[in-house]
């Protein structure tokens, strides 16, 4: 018997599924952004970070005010994050003419490269608009480098309006207001992403107390 009998193998066509981050999870982020490449950073960021500003950045965020989603792979490592930022409308001049209501969100995504392809992103996209509408923000702004193809191709397929200038992109949608199904759907998707996290969990926890077994290969 050894460990890859027993191992959950990936498919491809698994869904991917967004859980709601906590304060528990910072380590996670940490890591997952420490993974970036210095491209990868230019992309999230719209600059290479160093390590220790990507450091004080997770350190910083304030789950209390803002909105974070992540994906997570058979391990628990983060390979896809969402950051939601609320902001009230008059900090962005060039939105607040675009919205009546008190607040916008700024959109920020990342995924890893081994986790690419999988719609990772969109998915992402698609569970802060959502969350958006069920907190009364009928608004979501993404700012990003023209050159950051995936971003562009997650507005565009969004339906965003994209404003070019200097190298630089600005994209908002304007979302119709929550109602019952939307409230519905966001509640099932966390729910899924919760027992989907304890699998994984458990998965994990039994296949590290199966390697402790005598005669188990792949230790």
């Amino acid at each position: 018997m050894t460990i890859d009998d027993v191992k959950q193998q990936p498919s491809e066509k698994a869904s991917v599924r967004v859980k709601e981050l906590s304060e528990r999870d910072r380590r996670r982020l940490l890591m997952h952004f420490l993974d970036l490449d210095s491209n990868d950073r230019l992309l999230r960021f719209g600059m290479v970070l160093p390590d220790d500003l990507v450091t004080r950045y997770v350190q910083t965020l304030d789950f209390s005010r803002d909105t974070v989603f992540g994906v997570y792979d058979d391990n628990l490592a983060l390979v896809g994050v969402g950051h939601l930022a609320f902001a009230p409308r008059d900090a962005m001049p060039v939105l607040s003419e675009a919205t009546l209501k008190e607040r916008i969100a700024e959109f920020g995504v990342s995924v890893s490269a081994a986790a690419r392809g999988r719609g990772v992103g969109s998915k992402l996209f698609e569970r802060a608009a959502i969350h958006c509408r069920n907190e009364d923000v009928d608004t979501l702004y993404m700012h990003c480098l023209s050159s950051n193809q995936t971003m562009i191709h997650i507005a565009k397929k969004a339906g965003m309006e994209i404003r070019r200038d200097y190298g630089e992109a600005d994209a908002y949608l304007k979302l119709t207001p929550a109602n019952p199904v939307t409230m519905l759907a966001e509640a099932v998707e966390e729910q899924f992403a919760s027992l989907d996290y304890t699998l994984k969990a458990n998965t994990k926890a039994a296949l590290k107390l199966l390697r402790k077994l005598p005669g188990v290969k792949g230790k």
